[in-house]
């Protein structure tokens, strides 16, 4: 199974990015979306180190409670067990 995960573009240096998604900070390569115009402040999906694609904060936002949501099933499944 293959998750991108919505990240935020805090920083910009040629064809990396520095991305933030609740706290946690990674370097992503903006290789696959070299002919978009990716700008600090946008937000992407991120897969094994790679922006795939540019997204809107409120896709980013959906995407962030989705995954909350399972996370939080998935411990109340545990508990239960």
């Amino acid at each position: 199974m293959c998750l991108a995960v919505p990240m935020q573009v805090i920083e910009r240096n040629d064809g990396m990015a520095e991305c933030e998604a609740q706290g946690i900070g990674r370097s992503v390569s903006l290789f696959l979306l070299q002919h978009e115009d990716v700008a600090v402040g946008d937000y992407v999906m991120v897969h094994v180190g790679y922006a795939i694609q540019k997204i809107s904060q409120a896709d980013a936002q959906t995407a962030w409670d989705m995954y909350d949501a399972m996370f939080a099933a998935e411990a109340e499944a545990t508990r239960n067990a």
